[in-house]
């Protein structure tokens, strides 16, 4: 064997190395195409600078290491009225909009109001949890229908009217935020799924909590007056015709009577004119009771319907707060 046209060591090596750089490679962009979301956000995450303030409700938040890696990677942003309109809403809607998650960034309306503490750190957690949808597969959303069909059946009373608002193509994914951040009592499994976005969920329903109280006793309030001031109404509608046919007996009675008085005889005697007389007029003085008692009847609806007025200037004072179009207009 002709020893001259052997292999030689170093290129044999050079090959395999060429073959081990080509495998790790090709692992590499697998893996990169595999997990090109996760790089994706990785790389937003670790070029976000957060204002002091969206810093401080990120820390207001306690999330997990999961939670802060989506925060991060959704770059939240506080926005004044007009920034945001640009960035969430391009209507005039008079309903209000707090945040949005568009197109990969989270946008928060900036309600700095003493009144409604809480809700920036809610609002910014409710878009949050729309980040943890959006990377959810078809198969861990299917996992968290039976608990959250749960959880609405269980919630009906405030979440019905908010979830009801969207299309059915939304409505899981709103009632799925919304459980996580407004219900604290949940089936384990999705208190067991939220406990890897929120150190404390419990303390998430606590800032929604803490704004939503004021336009729920707004609210209560206001449906109260209501009731109170038809039953009232109808009370003073009742007790002025019983007012107007005692009026109108009495004004019928006492022409009778001055007619009698200029007839004599009509009255046999003295005595029965002043008997009559005096009925008369106790009936005028109990009249007299009836009007004082639907005037102070009249003054109580009043006052209501001034408390139901200082209620609705409270409540449009508080919609105006949470409504960026509201907040424009104020602004021109």
């Amino acid at each position: 064997m002709n020893v001259n046209k052997m292999p030689r060591a170093g290129a044999r090596k050079r090959h395999i190395l060429r073959w081990v750089f080509l495998a790790v490679l090709a692992a590499v962009a697998v893996a990169v195409v595999l997990n090109r979301e996760w790089i994706y956000d990785w790389y937003r995450g670790v070029s976000y600078q957060p204002s002091n303030e969206m810093a401080t409700i990120r820390d207001k938040l306690q999330l997990t290491g999961r939670g802060e890696f989506l925060f991060n990677a959704a770059q939240p942003e506080l926005n004044a009225a007009e920034e945001f309109n640009a960035n969430c809403r391009q209507d005039e809607d008079e309903v209000a909009v707090l945040g949005c998650y568009n197109n990969g960034d989270i946008f928060v309306y900036n309600i700095d109001a003493a009144e409604l503490n809480g809700i920036r750190e809610l609002t910014t957690a409710h878009e949050l949890l729309h980040v943890v949808w959006a990377r959810m597969s078809e198969d861990e959303k299917v996992a968290l229908v039976e608990p959250l069909t749960r959880t609405f059946d269980a919630n009906q009373d405030f979440l019905a009217e908010e979830i009801n608002q969207y299309d059915i193509s939304e409505k899981q994914e709103e009632l799925y935020v919304r459980a996580g951040t407004e219900v604290k009592s949940l089936p384990e499994a999705l208190e067991k799924h939220f406990a890897e976005i929120f150190k404390d969920q419990d303390m998430i329903v606590d800032f929604y909590d803490s704004y939503i109280v004021i336009f729920r006793k707004i609210k209560a309030e206001m449906e109260n007056l209501v009731s109170e001031m038809e039953e009232l109404k109808e009370a003073i509608s009742v007790k002025t015709a019983e007012y107007e046919e005692v009026y109108s007996q009495l004004e019928a009675d006492i022409v009778s009577f001055n007619n009698c008085a200029e007839v004599a005889g009509c009255f046999s005697s003295e005595a029965e004119f002043y008997a009559s007389r005096n009925q008369l007029i106790a009936r005028q003085n109990e009249l007299n009771l009836m009007n004082d008692e639907i005037n102070n009847m009249v003054d109580v609806y009043n006052a209501k319907v001034d408390v139901y007025n200082a209620d609705v200037t409270e409540s449009r004072k508080l919609q105006d707060m949470i409504n960026s179009n509201s907040k424009v207009e104020q602004i021109r």
